[in-house]
């Protein structure tokens, strides 16, 4: 029985087949749009997850003034920190992988004709070890070479390819402006974050070196400290902010004049704000899916009108009422769920498109993609319930007399 109602449906849809489709257009639209908004936005929460975890594992960056100020990150007013600081952080706090001090200033490189403007940082081996950044080729820094402020320099990709093309660059010397600088190593490329920052275009050079030669002072900016595996980061920033208070002789009550941020919490924050926001968007693509409906429900409203003297025959040689309603019923399941799979074939392809254009992962997720057909299969038994028990209720003597 439910076979035969299933062909009857097939067979008024395929009589149709303009209305239709204009029918299901909006169940389609709908469909599409939760899949892509959902699927891309699982991609750009990937995306920022992974771009998070690249900056480094367990990972907490101490500068001076109560927030980020610019470029410098740091207020004029608050004094800067000094190597000292770093060292007595490595010393006084237990659970620590590594302790990476470093300044930077933008500097122009130049080898041969070539030049490029860039960030030269001033650091430790360290600071490899905090961001989890392997070499390519080459070496880091010697602990004669840290001591002495030699000046020797590890390249970011992005620095080797303008400067040196495809050539090998280790052992030849580049100038950070009037500074001669031997190239020692060079980084694997860790590619662009999700705010289109270039990580990858920079030099790094031995702290001493930088503080002498480029900065003409003892100041670091930045203090980057990498927790062991298993140990609270939360803990060690407030560890951190306990130590530099005692070593700044910050009074009791007054306010710090540093900050430190853990990585956890910004990857949390943002992780948050992109579920949030691509909930949101699903949520305003649903509403297409409503419209949808209400166009089953009008044109199966049209359908029993046009049908009336159809339906009154069925009823007149025996037709239950059940049976009618069935009838109705499937074809606005059938309608809507050839608009659910339609949708899900558009939705997906639109989704592949968008996270190639967006450079975002494409995660396919199997859960969306089911509830997005069954809510559409749903809104064709909701909306088309009301022409179907409609038709089913018809006087059959009346029907019979329509015209």
């Amino acid at each position: 029985m439910l076979w035969e109602t299933f062909l009857l449906a097939q067979r008024e849809i395929r009589r149709n087949v303009l209305r239709s489709s204009l029918t299901i257009l909006g169940i389609v639209i709908g469909v599409a749009a939760v899949i892509t908004m959902v699927t891309l936005g699982s991609g750009a929460t990937a995306k920022v997850t992974a771009d998070i975890s690249n900056l480094g594992s367990n990972m907490l960056m101490l500068r001076p003034g109560q927030g980020f100020h610019g470029p410098g990150g740091a207020r004029s007013s608050a004094p800067m920190f000094k190597t000292d600081d770093a060292e007595a952080i490595a010393r006084d706090i237990s659970g620590l992988a590594a302790v990476a001090p470093l300044s930077s200033k933008m500097t122009q490189t130049i080898y041969g004709s070539r030049n490029w403007s860039t960030s030269v940082i001033g650091t430790t081996d360290d600071f490899v070890k905090v961001r989890n950044w392997p070499l390519e080729s080459g070496r880091l820094f010697t602990e004669g070479e840290m001591r002495a402020g030699k000046t020797v320099c590890v390249l970011g990709a992005t620095v080797k390819k303008e400067l040196f093309g495809g050539q090998d660059p280790l052992g030849i010397s580049i100038r950070l402006r009037k500074l001669s600088c031997q190239v020692i190593g060079v980084l694997q490329p860790k590619g662009q974050t999700s705010f289109g920052t270039d990580q990858d275009d920079l030099v790094l050079i031995p702290m001493r070196a930088f503080q002498r030669r480029i900065a003409g002072n003892t100041d670091v900016k930045t203090i980057y400290v990498s927790a062991e595996d298993g140990i609270s980061t939360e803990k060690v920033k407030k560890a951190i902010e306990t130590l530099m208070r005692e070593r700044r002789h910050i009074p009791i009550g007054d306010e710090s004049n540093f900050h430190v941020r853990d990585m956890k919490e910004i990857m949390d924050t943002l992780t948050n704000s992109t579920r949030v926001l691509t909930a949101l968007l699903a949520a305003i693509a649903a509403v297409s899916l409503l419209v949808g409906g209400i166009g089953i429900m009008n044109i199966m409203l049209v359908s029993v009108t046009e049908r009336t003297r159809e339906i009154g025959i069925r009823l007149a040689i025996g037709a239950r009422e059940r049976e009618v309603l069935m009838q109705f019923l499937v074809e606005a399941v059938v309608l809507s769920s050839f608009g659910g799979l339609a949708g899900i074939a558009l939705g997906l392809a639109a989704a592949a498109a968008g996270a190639q254009a967006l450079n975002v992962p494409f995660i396919f997720n199997i859960k969306i993609v089911l509830i997005a057909f069954l809510f559409s299969a749903a809104v064709g038994v909701i909306f088309g319930y009301f022409p179907a028990r409609k038709a089913a209720r018809l006087d059959p003597i009346e029907a019979l007399r329509h015209e």
